[in-house]
């Protein structure tokens, strides 16, 4: 199936992200979220995304007014009724996305394929919310997602083959890289990245080096673009913990255990970049 309009339901950091890749594509979105100012914010950042691409030259003013012509917003899951596949970006949280994917369920059309954004949580387990679990699959973008090419396409136990392949024909129109991951914990990225970041606030809880010299040993020692606790911050320290309590779980290790530092912090509500603080501040 060729697939021309996409649901995404979450306006937040991801789904927004989501959108803005599915509209600049030429592709209809439409974005659902839990009222209107959730969704006026995921328009309005998306919108400032665009207009930093037009401003440095790396999108035409002209695909940036199509883009946002294609982009639908709505309360409404009855929105979804004639989208060609539905996406998941809500918050990593499995009783959230169970009661999500039920509505996808009755809502969307019976052919469509559903997909859900998690970085952590089994397909498998979430497949078997659904009628017809076989067109279900994992799309896990990255953030940001108008940046980050990858797509890690994650079929459960009971993904249709032809579900994989049309999604994976999706991820190359959106100009990312797909590539193919069985249904394990944190799949490959977050089996080994967020267990890095972990670490480092382990580090950081015990005095060997501040935050800035932790990141600068990780960058200028191991050639990364960024630090891993500047990372933490970019991802959101609850989504890191919500990971890690993940892996503790399903692993049953206890090398997975979460840095009682990152725990206390995202008890603080200190999150990272999208509350103004975390690891550092920022200006909101």
């Amino acid at each position: 199936m060729a697939i021309e309009s996409v649901g995404i339901v979450g306006a937040g950091t991801m789904g927004n992200g989501i959108a803005q890749a599915v509209a600049v594509a030429g592709l209809k979105a439409v974005m659902i979220d839990v009222n209107d100012a959730a969704l006026a914010k995921g328009v309005a950042t998306l919108t400032h995304s665009l207009e930093r691409l037009v401003s440095k030259g790396k999108l035409d003013a002209s695909v940036r007014d199509a883009a946002l012509k294609r982009v639908e917003t709505t309360t409404d899951y009855q929105g979804l009724a004639g989208v060609d596949l539905v996406i998941e970006a809500a918050t990593e949280n499995l009783e959230l996305k169970t009661r999500i994917l039920k509505q996808i369920d009755s809502a969307a059309r019976a052919d469509a394929i559903i997909a859900s954004n998690t970085s952590s949580i089994s397909i498998t387990s979430l497949a078997t919310t659904l009628a017809d679990p076989s067109r279900f699959i994992g799309m896990h973008f990255f953030n940001p997602v108008p940046m980050m090419p990858l797509v890690e396409v994650i079929r459960g136990l009971q993904t249709r083959a032809q579900v994989a392949q049309d999604v994976h024909e999706l991820a190359k129109r959106l100009e990312k890289t797909p590539i193919d991951v069985k249904n394990a914990p944190g799949f490959v990225v977050n089996r080994i990245l967020v267990p890095m970041i972990n670490e480092a606030f382990f580090v950081l809880a015990e005095g060997t080096a501040s935050a800035e010299e932790i990141d600068a040993g990780m960058k200028l020692g191991a050639n990364h673009p960024i630090g891993p606790l500047a990372l933490a911050d970019l991802i959101g320290l609850d989504v890191c913990l919500s990971v890690m309590d993940v892996f503790l779980k399903d692993f049953g290790d206890s090398k997975y255990r979460a840095c009682p530092l990152l725990r206390e912090m995202v008890a603080a509500g200190h999150l990272g970049r999208k509350t103004g603080r975390g690891v550092y501040q920022y200006d909101k």
